[in-house]
């Protein structure tokens, strides 16, 4: 497991912001945050490949 250092009073704001969302703990919430936004963009990828596929076998324009 790899480690990401993260300033006290962000920690704070995390552990605040986890209670308040139903997590465990301020470390949950972020992984959930990080899990999230690495979707998108993979997801984000993926999309533009098909779409580029799609363009090249003339079913879009």
């Amino acid at each position: 497991m790899a480690v990401v250092e993260v300033s006290d009073e962000l920690m704070a704001k995390l552990n605040e912001c986890a209670t308040a969302a139903g997590y465990n703990s301020g470390a949950e919430f972020a992984v959930a945050i990080l899990e999230r936004e690495v979707g998108k963009i993979t997801e984000d990828d993926s999309n533009k490949k098909i779409e580029d596929r799609l363009r090249g076998l003339g079913y879009i324009s």
